[in-house]
């Protein structure tokens, strides 16, 4: 990092530790223990791609398909998830999310963002969110390169 300034060093490093701790912070206050950490993750890719089959969720999630299915299965059990035949081609199975996965999955939304508002409205000046704010947007700049 040779022409790299010092403080943009910083605040890289900075930045990572912070976003990984907040991150880590964010997930915990949602987070339901019958579910373990890669059941929820995997819940929420499904939430996100919509119709997906077990081998896209595995790739998508960087894990082995074999991995996937035994998560699928945990998530199947809980009826969070339901599997109907590709209509395109009736070997594969496409998975969903029932409507108790929806839920569940708007339910720790709303959990997690009720959290961060919270601390921000009881540990932090108005002058300071509207400093958090301003960094945010300079933020955003580098979610667009």
């Amino acid at each position: 990092m040779a022409d790299i300034s010092d403080s943009a060093a910083r605040a890289a490093r900075d930045l990572r530790v912070v976003f990984s701790r907040l991150r880590r912070r964010i997930r915990e206050v949602a987070q339901d223990t019958d579910l373990s950490p890669s059941q929820e993750s995997a819940l929420t890719l499904v939430g996100k791609h919509g119709a997906a089959t077990a081998s896209a969720l595995a790739a998508a999630e960087g894990v082995r398909p074999q991995s996937m299915a035994t998560t699928l299965a945990a998530l199947d059990q809980h009826g969070l998830i339901r599997r109907a035949p590709d209509p395109d081609d009736g070997r594969r199975q496409l998975v969903t999310l029932t409507d108790a996965g929806r839920a569940r999955i708007e339910g720790n939304r709303q959990v997690r963002e009720e959290w961060l508002a919270r601390a921000f409205q009881d540990r932090y000046t108005e002058e300071e969110r509207e400093t958090v704010l301003r960094a945010l947007e300079l933020m955003q700049r580098l979610s667009q390169t």
